[in-house]
Order: C-alpha cells, then structure tokens, then sequence
C-alpha cells in the first residue's frame, strides 16, 4: 500500500488493487459510512445519491376489475 494523503488525524492508503483503505489516529483502520465520508472529503470517491422509491399505481387491469363491483 501506497500513501496517498493525510487528512487530518487520518491516513489514506491505495491498496494494490486500486482500492483505498483508511487508518486512524489510533493505527486502526476505519471502515463503513465513516470511511466514505473521509474518502468522499478527500475528493477521491464519489457517493451516489440513493435512488427514490418507485410509485404503486393500479394497474388498468385492476380498476377494471373492480368497476363493475361497485356498480
């Protein structure tokens, strides 16, 4: 692993296989949300915007269906 920055008490590392690892103060490494923010402040990754959840509709088959009961 190569030494890429040092953002604040924090060490970045790229590892052989292009990915990043993060060591903190405590010579530990740092993982999870915690990780991504440190990376995506340091400008090397970009987080992606979570997607929306999709809209239910009635399908035309379904409201079909239940018109003539209501007549």
């Amino acid at each position: 692993m190569k030494e890429i920055k040092s953002v604040g008490e924090n060490k970045i590392f790229e590892k052989k296989s292009g990915r990043y690892a993060v060591i903190g103060a405590d010579k530990k490494y740092i993982n999870g949300d915690d990780k991504a923010k440190i990376l995506a402040d340091a400008g090397l990754v970009k987080i992606p915007e979570p997607k929306a959840a999709p809209v239910e509709e009635a399908a035309p088959e379904e409201a079909a269906e239940e018109a003539p009961a209501a007549e």
